[in-house]
C-alpha cells in the first residue's frame, strides 16, 4: 500500500490505542509502517507535528460536522452537547485529553471554539463572556477527562496508604463522595452535573 499522510495518521492513532501516548514516537510509527525515518518525515516532519495529527484524527471522529444550534434552541443546551460530544471523543482513545491539550495549532479544536463562540454571540453575549465561557467549558472538559484517563494507584503507591487515617483528616471529601454516588450515580453524571454548574 502506497505511502500516504492519511495512512500514517491512521497508523499513528493504531499506535496511540496499543500502546498510549508514551508509546508513540516517529521512530515507532516508522517500524510499524515498514519505512525509514527520513520517508515517514515527508508526512510529518517532527513529535510535535505527529501529535497535531493524531488530535485532528481524534476530534474529526466526533466533530467531522459540527453546525450550530437552530434558533429556537437554548445555547446552554447546545454547549451541554458540545462539551459531551468533546467528552466522547477524548474518551475513545488511551491519553486522547493528553493529546489535545499538547497539540499545536489543531485546526479541528480551533473550529469547534469558533462554531461555539459564534453561536453565543449571536444569542447577544458579549464577545468577552462568549470568549471565557467556551474557555471554561472546553478547558473543564479536557482537565475532567486527563483525571479519567490518568492511571490509577498502583499497588507500591497504596501498599503504605492509609484508608482510615486518610477519611479521619478529611471527613468533608469522604462524605460528599460517599453522598454523591449512593444513589448509582456514575462518572458520567458527575461530569454532566459538575459541566451543568458551569454553563449556569
Amino acid at each position: 500500500m502506497a505511502l500516504n499522510r492519511q495512512r500514517v495518521v491512521e497508523e499513528a492513532v493504531a499506535l496511540l490505542d496499543e500502546n498510549g501516548l508514551d508509546g508513540v514516537s516517529l521512530r515507532k510509527l516508522a517500524q510499524r509502517l515498514g519505512v525509514q525515518a527520513p520517508t515517514l518525515y515527508w508526512h510529518i516532519r517532527n513529535k510535535a507535528a505527529l501529535i497535531t495529527a493524531l488530535a485532528e484524527a481524534i476530534l474529526t471522529e466526533e466533530f467531522a460536522d459540527l453546525r450550530p444550534p437552530d434558533p429556537a434552541e437554548p445555547w446552554q443546551r447546545w454547549l451541554t452537547e458540545l462539551a459531551t460530544r468533546l467528552r466522547r471523543a477524548l474518551l475513545a482513545h488511551p491519553d486522547g485529553a493528553r493529546v489535545i491539550s499538547a497539540a499545536q495549532l489543531s485546526t479541528r479544536m480551533n473550529r469547534i471554539s469558533e462554531v461555539a463562540m459564534k453561536t453565543l454571540v449571536d444569542q447577544d453575549i458579549p464577545l468577552r463572556e462568549a470568549r471565557l465561557r467556551v474557555l471554561a467549558v472546553e478547558r473543564f472538559t479536557v482537565g475532567h477527562v486527563l483525571e479519567e484517563q490518568s492511571p490509577r494507584p498502583d499497588e507500591d503507591a497504596l501498599r503504605d496508604f492509609d484508608a482510615d487515617a486518610f477519611a479521619a483528616q478529611h471527613p468533608t471529601v469522604i462524605a460528599g463522595i460517599s453522598e454523591y454516588f449512593q444513589d448509582g450515580r456514575t462518572v458520567d453524571d458527575l461530569f454532566q452535573d459538575t459541566l451543568r454548574l458551569i454553563i449556569e
